[in-house]
């Protein structure tokens, strides 16, 4: 419910934040797939988070000429069923930054890997059924969360004025085995993830 926001909450809160750049993740889809014509946006519509993120995608995607599609399903139960209709009639599929996908991305890879190239709003759900992200590190995140809780109770820095700050940067990665399997390969500056 906060209007016009600029970066501080105001009141007793404030904190970091694990968004990537959307219009950063919009680019890569267009940077792997310029000739493709249909995204489909794979979420759950549970989750206010994974509605903001394809909303977000979906403007800049359409900004660039592609006919988007979102398909949501309500939890675990349908996911299967709904990304195989989002994978039969999308060229390419983007998954946000989804606590349901990413628990279901073994479901999500057994339907698209070798068919439709996933393209994920972050590293994990990449590394279980994604072609790409754009990742953040999880690690820098808490870092500046520390640094701020020390700013508050070490210096008597006033929280309502600390803005929320996001990762400072954000790293280009590929899952090897599904661009292998999709036949394609990575652009230049994309890291292969690691396996676990």
């Amino acid at each position: 419910g906060i209007r016009d926001f600029t970066g501080t909450v105001g009141g007793n809160v404030s904190g970091t934040s694990d968004l990537a750049p959307l219009d950063q993740q919009a680019a890569m889809i267009q940077e792997w797939y310029p000739n493709a014509e249909t995204v489909g946006l794979l979420y759950c519509a549970g989750e206010a988070n994974s509605q903001y993120q394809v909303d977000a995608v979906q403007r800049c995607l359409e900004d660039m000429g592609y006919t988007c599609t979102q398909y949501a399903f309500a939890d675990s139960n349908d996911v299967s069923a709904v990304c195989r209709a989002a994978s039969d009639a999308s060229d390419v599929l983007y998954v946000p930054t989804d606590n349901t996908a990413a628990s279901n991305a073994p479901i999500i890879d057994n339907i698209c890997r070798g068919v439709t190239p996933v393209f994920t709003g972050e590293e994990g759900v990449c590394r279980g059924c994604g072609a790409a992200t754009l990742s953040i590190s999880y690690y820098d995140i808490g870092h500046i969360a520390g640094e701020m809780a020390y700013e508050i109770l070490a210096n008597g820095a006033d929280i309502s004025t600390m803005p929320v700050k996001s990762a400072p940067q954000v790293v280009k990665k590929y899952n090897a085995a599904n661009c292998e399997a999709l036949g394609i390969a990575a652009p230049e500056g994309y890291e292969a993830i690691a396996a676990e």
